[in-house]
């Protein structure tokens, strides 16, 4: 039997105001534990809600760029549950009249259909003790620090159908999100976390199985990871004409395994009623045309714009719009002059190196678009080599500068005169008799062994057009 996988994914995005969504609790990461924490957020009797305004208007940012609809009328929804981790014994969410409704994420040509996007407030935290925390725990200690904080939570359709788009439709969910700047992204603090409900179904069939959400995954590659083993274990299942309980279950990195949780709820486990402290929320049209005017141009929009306008591939295009901040620099430079692809490829070759190394973002880096525009001019020009240029942008990056005083203060200027350049093919065409006598007898490739010894004369700085120009003169003619 061939199973098809169905597969739908629910994201929690922190937003970044910087206050709690109910309370005026900070909501900065790595305080101590319960540190930020108030009678609000973590439910004393007596106390009542706010409504943060911020965390609404970046709902509305993201339903936007998610191609939602923004309900004129939304409400608060109590949803009752008991956890240690949950101290009023209700989250206070959204439930049938959400914010944004009926969105899409286009990946790879394919539309992703997303049913919502709800505000809400997170739980609290669970630190247990352990090896992995998640076995052998002898106890579990509560930090409520997380209490209140601004979630939009994006749920997908199921219309994902393999490990591979389920980590693509993430990878640019969050691209979105961090450009509208209204979440970082950050895997690792938990403010970007995801869900998987992953059934199988026959082949060809659209009657949906039974599904299982699956939790604990802090990766795009888990993620991959996760789903792929669980639609392994549900086919194992199948094929032996078993059963599939519907459950959550948590993903282990240590044996690259689902494993049971708990029994999945149903909506009617929650008991949802509205929320009584807080009252609907009117979304005027006027305040959805002054948040979409100040949206930024997002991801696709700017690939598009990068391959189609500037003739640039779509890997390149796909690297810078990676993160914002990379591709409004990009068009910074180019607005200044500079050719997009040259500007491309001095941003994905050293730039990129630089960062892996240095384990840094490029917005702490001290490059500046004039930096990079002057770079590109003097190479251009002649007056820089690309071999001189590679330690150059580094220097820039980590320390900034300017570039012509840079160039001429280091002796880094290219050598274009021909007088000194063809005396080094002299002299290394003197002491290389026999690699003369053998490029003569038809061994061309030693062409680039007199090639390298000229710029190594001329320690990097001599204009390889003019080393060519004399190499074509002055080498003997081959007998092949």
């Amino acid at each position: 039997m061939t199973w098809e996988p169905v597969i739908g994914l629910e994201v929690h995005a922190q937003l970044k105001t910087k206050t709690k969504i109910f309370c005026g609790c900070p909501t900065e990461f790595g305080m101590g534990p319960n540190e930020q924490i108030c009678p609000v957020c973590i439910g004393m009797p007596g106390v009542l809600p706010v409504l943060n305004k911020q965390a609404v208007e970046f709902g509305i940012r993201a339903g936007l760029a998610l191609n939602c609809h923004i309900a004129e009328q939304c409400h608060f929804d109590r949803k009752n549950y008991f956890y240690p981790d949950l101290p009023k014994g209700y989250q206070i969410s959204q439930y049938e009249h959400p914010i944004c409704e009926r969105g899409h994420l286009e990946i790879n040509g394919k539309k992703i259909r997303i049913t919502r996007a709800h505000l809400e407030e997170d739980a609290g935290k669970l630190v247990h003790s352990g090896a992995d925390g998640l076995h052998g725990s002898d106890y579990s200690l509560a930090d409520y620090n997380r209490s209140s904080m601004p979630l939009l939570e994006i749920v997908s359709e199921p219309d994902i159908s393999s490990p591979e788009e389920a980590a693509n439709y993430l990878i640019e969910l969050r691209r979105i999100l961090r450009y509208v700047e209204v979440c970082d992204g950050n895997l690792e603090e938990g403010s970007f976390r995801c869900d998987a409900n992953v059934s199988l179904r026959k082949l060809g069939t659209t009657e949906l199985g039974t599904r299982a959400e699956i939790k604990n995954m802090n990766s795009f590659q888990a993620v991959k990871n996760a789903i792929q083993s669980e639609i392994e274990r549900q086919s194992a299942l199948l094929d032996k004409g078993e059963r599939i309980v519907q459950e959550t279950r948590l993903w282990n990195e240590g044996d690259r395994k689902t494993h049971p949780m708990r029994s999945k709820e149903h909506a009617h486990d929650y008991r949802y009623f509205p929320e009584p402290d807080l009252m609907p929320l009117a979304i005027s049209r006027e305040w959805v045309k002054e948040v979409e005017k100040n949206l930024p141009e997002l991801p696709e929009q700017r690939r598009k714009r990068y391959t189609e306008s500037l003739g640039l591939s779509n890997e390149d295009a796909g690297i810078l719009t990676e993160a914002k901040d990379l591709s409004d620099f990009f068009d910074q430079t180019i607005k200044l002059g500079a050719p997009a692809s040259d500007a491309c490829n001095w941003l994905k070759g050293p730039t990129m190196a630089y960062l892996k190394e240095a384990k840094i973002e490029f917005a702490e880096t001290k490059l500046t678009p004039e930096n990079l525009h002057a770079l590109c001019a003097a190479v251009t020009s002649g007056k820089l080599g690309s071999t001189a240029a590679k330690p150059l942008i580094v220097e820039l990056l980590k320390d900034g500068g300017d570039v012509n005083k840079l160039i001429d203060s280091k002796g880094l200027a290219q050598v274009s005169d021909e007088g000194p350049i063809r005396a080094m093919v002299e002299a290394v065409m003197a002491r290389s008799t026999q690699q003369l006598e053998d490029y003569k007898n038809g061994k061309v490739k030693l062409r680039q062994y007199f090639f390298g010894e000229v710029m190594k004369a001329a320690k990097g700085k001599a204009n390889p057009t003019v080393i060519n120009k004399l190499l074509d003169e002055m080498l003997p003619e081959t007998l092949s």
